[in-house]
């Protein structure tokens, strides 16, 4: 998601430590930068696939960090469980990213991931801190896989960047569909200062002006992502007189809907993104966003592969991401099983080939995918996500779009998905 000053809803800006314990199979997960091995782990230069793994573990994207934990488990779970990659048992090591507000910490949780000497890492899923990051972990020749990252200047940004997650030039042209085809007539837009909400503003304006919805406010405006308070924006909103709103914003959702009740703005007609679309049971009264509509890029995840998610990690509420984590990690492993060694440089080389670039049998597990390598045939990991090879710029050439529909508890439930190309 998202792309962002901080990836795609229930956080606080004041940047806190937070350490998350995690299964043996992976690493201690610390916030503040701090990573450990578990076992014999260390480093990819013996041979063993040791994934990197960057998560906002704090900071206003922190309400993605359990999933992705917990998808990054049972990645490794899976492809051990199948007998690791080359034959030796996969594992990790991790650091907390926070957002791109706390420059200083995307910086020490990255160099505490490469002092490990990773084969890959998953993550950051915030645009704007892997723009941040992105130099030095390629500088050091190490593939990264966004899960999360959909800014539209992120493609082909770099050799050794790769995303599992749409850009935004797709999520921005549905929503705005969406938008147009409900009939709004006139709509104003919310959208905060960064990479992400500018870059999805500016997309969901045009193609709703395409379609012939007047875009009364926001087209090129947008507010501090710092801010805190929203009387004055909501007041001028107001005054626009929108038939909706569309907010692009991550933690800044929650005050500035509460400015929207306490001036008796609807909240029912609001359209929310990737970075917001997400349970609110336990913020506002019951029907406050009943029918609000939100888009997340991504397959919606099933029940199982959800449940499966959640024994990894208990404290899982919100599945965003969490797919195209876990493909991504896969991807990884295969890479390395395809190439025959587990460097960065062997693995970068790969990736396109095991996502299915140049054609192959197609294959849904870690398992099956490895034993198609191993009789030599090339192949296509069709995983969680849906989406489909890695293009020339390493974005997925096609991928969904999810759309979700809030009801009386102000939950987002999954509506349908649309599918888009991704140019």
């Amino acid at each position: 998601m998202r792309h962002a000053t901080s990836p795609h809803k229930s956080m606080k800006r004041t940047l806190m430590c937070a350490t998350a314990a995690v299964a043996a199979l992976t690493m201690t997960l610390s916030g503040c930068g701090s990573s450990s091995s578990s076992g014999s782990a260390s480093s990819s230069s013996n041979g063993g696939f040791v994934l990197g793994a960057l998560f906002p573990q704090t900071g206003s994207l922190a309400y993605m960090s359990p999933q992705e934990e917990g998808a990054v488990k049972l990645a490794l779970k899976d492809i051990n469980d199948a007998g690791g990659v080359l034959g030796k048992k996969a594992t990790s090591v991790s650091a907390d990213t926070s957002d791109a507000d706390h420059a200083d910490q995307n910086t020490s949780g990255t160099q505490s991931v490469l002092s490990k000497k990773p084969s890959a890492i998953i993550g950051p899923a915030s645009s704007s801190v892997v723009k941040n990051v992105y130099k030095e972990i390629s500088a050091a020749k190490v593939p990264l896989i966004s899960m999360g990252a959909t800014s539209a200047s992120l493609s082909g940004v770099d050799p050794y960047f790769f995303r599992t997650v749409a850009p935004d030039s797709v999520q921005g042209a549905v929503l705005g569909s969406v938008i147009a085809q409900d009939g709004v007539q006139k709509l104003a837009i919310a959208s905060f200062n960064d990479d992400y909400g500018t870059g999805l503003r500016d997309t969901i304006a045009k193609t709703a002006e395409a379609a012939g919805v007047d875009v009364v406010y926001g087209k090129d405006q947008a507010f501090d992502p710092t801010e805190t308070n929203f009387s004055s924006l909501v007041s001028t909103i107001k005054a626009s007189n929108p038939d909706a709103i569309a907010i692009i914003a991550f933690d800044q959702t929650k005050p500035l809907i509460k400015e929207m009740i306490a001036q008796g703005v609807d909240t029912t007609k609001l359209y929310l993104v990737d970075g917001n679309t997400s349970d609110y049971s336990g913020t506002f009264d019951k029907g406050t966003l009943r029918g609000v509509t939100g888009t997340i890029p991504g397959a919606h995840a099933s029940a199982d592969f959800q449940k499966k998610v959640k024994s990894m990690e208990s404290s899982v509420k919100d599945y965003t991401y969490a797919a195209e984590t876990y493909d991504g990690v896969i991807l990884f492993a295969l890479a390395a099983q395809k190439g025959g060694k587990t460097d960065g440089e062997t693995i970068q080389k790969n990736l396109l080939a095991v996502s299915g670039a140049n054609g192959g049998t197609k294959c849904k597990s870690y398992k099956e995918c490895v034993a198609l390598l191993k009789d030599g045939k090339d192949i296509e990991y069709v995983g969680q996500t849906g989406i489909g090879p890695f293009n020339k710029n390493h974005d997925p050439s096609s991928a969904n779009i999810g759309v979700y529909k809030f009801g009386e508890d102000n939950k987002p439930v999954f509506d349908h998905a649309q599918s888009g190309k991704v140019s």
